[in-house]
């Protein structure tokens, strides 16, 4: 890995702890706050790359697990690897690894605008929220003892805000990819 890797890494992990400074949305019937955090997910994804970006996920978990409140709403520690929010915590490595992969396997600097559009909003989309729900539903429905089917209804309500973070980070991917890509090129 080299330095630039490393500075990539950091700066994206700290971009994921700057959005959780926003305050999370607490609905009354579920137990996972609608954050902007999952927004730094797919644009680490789509804009490192596959290990890059999920390195940079496991960073701020790795904060979060030694106790620094960076979590939005401040939350950190242990006790949040224990809670309802777990697997969407684990979720966010996997998702941005993915988001990643499809970025670097789909995007090319060569394509036209609208193909590297697509491409970015497939990969926040599948990655950044597919991923994500894969891991976090289960675990939320185990820790609230609900049926997993109700869970994943009431977990209807975060799609329209992720969709919008997916638009943003398609967004984002793009403009970086223009004027200053950071994706790895494959064979």
């Amino acid at each position: 890995m080299k330095t630039r890797d490393i500075v990539l890494i950091a700066l994206f992990a700290a971009i994921i702890v700057v959005l959780g400074l926003l305050p999370p949305i607490t609905l009354g019937f579920i137990p996972v706050p609608i954050t902007a955090q999952s927004l730094g997910v797919m644009l680490a994804g789509c804009i490192l790359g596959a290990r890059r970006g999920a390195a940079a996920v496991l960073l701020v978990l790795l904060l979060v697990a030694i106790g620094l409140p960076v979590l939005s709403g401040g939350r950190g520690g242990l006790a949040v690897f224990a809670g309802p929010t777990a697997g969407y915590l684990v979720g966010w490595v996997f998702g941005a690894f993915v988001c990643g992969l499809i970025a670097e396997r789909l995007v090319r600097e060569e394509q036209p605008e609208l193909s590297q559009l697509l491409s970015f909003l497939a990969a926040a989309v599948i990655g950044g929220i597919g991923v994500v729900y894969l891991f976090g539903m289960p675990w939320l429905a185990y820790m609230s003892g609900k049926a997993f089917f109700e869970t994943a209804a009431a977990s209807l309500v975060f799609l329209p805000g992720d969709l919008i973070k997916a638009f943003v980070a398609m967004l984002a991917g793009r403009a970086v990819l223009a004027g200053y890509p950071l994706l790895p090129q494959r064979a």
